[in-house]
């Protein structure tokens, strides 16, 4: 049977338990407070546990996972939640943020920036040589963007590529440089900002796969872009006049949509109106040529009597609107006295 640490003899029966607790706790006020070796190899085996039971546990947040490694090789994935490990820097867990954006800015600082690959390196002299850009048209400009990103791949983002947030910073701007080398200024700084967005991510990605940096590209986006100081003010200067010539030209158009379509609709209203008109009037042609053809077959057929009905019906439609009427008989003389001369004008027939 083995010895026992806490000095029973072997081959001895086991000794109580309280026994044993106090035995030992005399030993170590008889042995600490003195000073002797076993003293410093008591408080060294204390002091040794306590380290195991501090390194033994670990915690990884909601938003992370955790790389576990034996002696340097790589071992598991851990999720989230509280995990135990072997202690002493025998298992190693390193934390990656796999589910929290992480981003780059170029050319700027965010203030308070927890991530050292987050902004620019080395001081104001290199975040401005970062921003300067030669365009397809030889322009220089000043190009600040920002580049949000995720940690697809933790075993790869740890592994394969030495510093992969630098890497990244390195083939951010050696894309955006290619991107905006292949355009000219005008469209960098005006028209081009989303083309410039788009094949930059596309081509940053294609980069981090064919790297295995392990990391998703999710978001390339420009800020500021300004030509260089010295010629800023004459650039300032040509947007302004492009400006007003756009407000010119939208002013026009806006005046000419005024116009032109209540001009037009005045033109078909009139149109339509002509041709009702043409359409009434070929209707009432042809309804009196219909007519009038009808009444000259009746009237072949019966001449006297087609003529007696054509003065009574028009008889019929002017009497009507006579106010006063008076026969005259044609043997009739001197009927003037008898008439009412007296009436006013208005009454007259």
């Amino acid at each position: 049977m083995p010895s026992n640490p806490w000095g029973s003899g072997a081959g001895s029966d086991p000794p109580d338990l309280e026994a044993l607790v106090r035995q030992g706790q005399d030993r170590l006020r008889h042995l600490v407070p003195g000073g002797g070796p076993g003293g410093v190899l008591v408080v060294a085996v204390l002091a040794l546990v306590g380290l195991g039971a501090w390194t033994a546990y670990y915690t990884v947040p909601s938003d992370s996972v955790a790389v576990v490694q034996r002696f340097g090789k790589y071992l598991k994935d851990v999720t989230p939640g509280l995990h135990f490990k072997l202690p002493l820097g025998i298992d190693k867990a390193t934390i990656v943020p796999v589910k929290r954006q992480l981003k780059q800015e170029f050319g700027f600082t965010t203030p308070g920036a927890t991530d050292p690959y987050q902004s620019p390196r080395g001081g104001e002299r290199e975040t401005k040589l970062e921003t300067e850009m030669v365009t397809g048209d030889l322009n220089a400009a000043l190009v600040e963007w920002v580049v949000q990103y995720r940690i697809s791949d933790p075993v790869k983002f740890l592994f394969e590529v030495r510093e992969p947030s630098e890497t990244l910073r390195y083939v951010s701007e050696s894309v955006m440089r290619e991107v905006v080398g292949d355009r000219t200024v005008d469209e960098v700084i005006t028209i081009g900002r989303q083309e410039i967005e788009s094949e930059a991510l596309t081509k940053m990605q294609a980069l981090s796969t064919k790297y295995a940096m392990g990391i998703s590209i999710d978001q390339v986006q420009l800020k500021n872009i300004n030509p260089p100081l010295p010629v800023q003010e004459s650039f300032n200067e040509v947007n302004q006049a492009q400006q007003e010539k756009e407000k010119l030209i939208n002013e026009a158009r806006r005046d000419y949509n005024k116009v032109i379509p209540l001009a037009e609709g005045e033109k078909d209203q009139r149109i339509r109106e002509a041709d009702g008109y043409r359409l009434k009037r070929i209707n009432e042609a042809e309804g009196d040529v219909a007519r009038f053809s009808a009444l000259l077959a009746e009237y072949s057929k019966a001449p006297e009597v087609t003529r007696r009905r054509i003065y009574i019906e028009t008889l019929q439609e002017v009497m009507p609107g006579i106010r006063s009427k008076i026969i005259v008989d044609e043997q009739t003389r001197s009927i003037l006295p008898l008439l009412n001369l007296d009436t006013r004008k208005g009454d007259q027939p």
